[in-house]
């Protein structure tokens, strides 16, 4: 288990370039099962949930071949779904959850397929029943074996069909989309996700042939075709990554300016900081944080406090409510933060309350902060990641904090943020990498 030693209290200065979205990454990577025709992928992070991905592929027989920086060719001609049966790479598929996402075009194109229990963060429940729901309504068969908890799913051929999603899920709409994209006839899906990552998934899907109608709305009608083939796809950057470094840049007052950021695809989330007090200036695709020494929250027009919660998409994504969180800490008034949709996200606060915040853990959804205003720093402390945003979020408590903190099992950050400390450390950051 590695370790982070930060040195807190420096003031960073210069440009960061966001990588490539992890979200989006998961889903268009196995999108590459659709086709037996090569895929070119651009702008990959090199991060642990993706690189695991990518050895799956592999073991399935995909071939996966890096062809400059951060880009990558898959050819899925020779793919062995049987593999799925092999304990050693269920282990695999059972350590990410993303692997998810390879159910749905294996069933469009193979009819079959089965996986492991996925894990990922422990963030509270992460029902799986919206993917199987909407295979099922496409004709597919569906078995959970407890004794292996593994799921199979078969069915051939699948049939369009009406569909209302219990729940707007990213990932089961994706994988319900690449399942639809080959079935017979027509798929109508209600109550669809439509964040980014979905936008960018049917756009790759269009290039490959598939037929998709009402693209960034919650109603997608899909028409099935009979084969797809192959493209060049290139992922956005990634838009948590974007609003972790304008936390960072808040919380530590530093004069950082991020880079080619796609500011048209953020949606609310500028918006979301400048309640918090926080100063963004656009400057055409990248967005400059100057120096803060203060920044106040705004309230409501009756004078209550501000509340600050997730929603599906265009709302506020709940994978930056951590670092919202931990930047209120500093700021001047209080927020309420209600994170809706994992009820065990919020558990990471003890840490911040020992290094001194003032949060109060209503539930396991809610959290009041009142901010310090920048009266007194943080103090320095040793913490352990529980999962990849609140590891984030330790970590830039820890680089406002007056001292050397530590934070443990820094692979979960490592998941889902491409060697954080060392872009860090080249505008200023004092973090060493303690390996266990």
């Amino acid at each position: 288990m590695a370790t982070f030693r930060i040195e807190g209290g420096h003031r960073l200065c210069g440009e960061l370039y966001p990588q490539g979205a992890k979200n989006e990454a998961l889903q268009v990577i196995c999108a590459c099962l659709l086709t037996d025709e090569k895929v070119l992928v651009r702008n990959i992070p090199d991060i642990r949930d993706v690189n695991i991905l990518m050895d799956l592929l592999r073991d399935l027989g995909v071939s996966v071949r890096q062809t400059g920086v951060k880009e990558y060719e898959f050819c899925a001609a020779n793919v062995d779904v049987d593999a799925l049966n092999d304990p050693e790479i269920q282990k695999k598929t059972a350590s990410l959850r993303g692997s998810i996402l390879i159910i749905g075009p294996l069933l469009a194109r193979f009819g079959k397929g089965v996986i492991a229990r996925p894990g990922g963060d422990k963030i509270g429940r992460r029902r799986l029943d919206t993917h199987f729901f909407g295979f099922e309504k496409l004709g597919a068969k569906f078995v959970y074996d407890r004794s292996s908890e593994c799921f199979h799913v078969s069915g051939k051929p699948l049939k369009g069909s009406y569909m209302l999603l219990d729940e707007a899920s990213v990932t089961g709409t994706a994988n319900i989309l690449m399942a639809a994209v080959m079935a017979q006839g027509t798929t109508t899906i209600y109550n669809a996700a439509c964040e980014p990552y979905i936008q960018q998934l049917c756009l790759m899907l269009t290039n490959m042939g598939a037929k998709i109608q009402g693209i960034g709305s919650n109603l997608l009608t899909v028409e099935g075709v009979e084969r797809l083939g192959g493209c060049t796809h290139t992922l956005l950057p990634d838009m948590i990554e974007v609003g972790s470094f304008i936390g960072l840049a808040a919380m530590t007052g530093s004069d950082v300016t991020i880079k080619n950021v796609a500011y048209d695809r953020l949606g609310v989330i500028p918006h979301s900081f400048e309640r918090l007090g926080i100063r963004l200036e656009r400057q055409g695709d990248d967005i400059h944080i100057p120096a803060h020494s203060e920044y106040r929250i705004e309230t409501f027009i009756d004078g209550s406090i501000m509340t600050i919660s997730d929603a599906i998409w265009p709302g506020l994504t709940p994978d930056l409510l951590s670092v919202f969180l931990v930047v209120a800490v500093q700021a001047s008034g209080s927020v309420l933060i209600h994170q809706k949709m994992f009820e065990s996200r919020l558990f990471f606060v003890d840490k911040l309350i020992d290094m001194g915040a003032r949060i109060i853990l209503c539930d396991p959804h809610r959290a009041t902060v009142i901010g310090l205003g920048n009266r007194q720093r943080l103090k320095s402390t040793v913490m352990t990641s529980p999962d990849i945003r609140a590891g984030v979020a330790l970590l830039i408590a820890a680089l406002s904090a007056e001292g050397v903190s530590a934070i443990h099992n820094i692979e979960q950050i490592d998941r889902g943020y491409e060697r954080i400390d060392e872009r860090l450390n080249r505008i200023g950051a004092k973090i060493s990498r303690i390996d266990g």
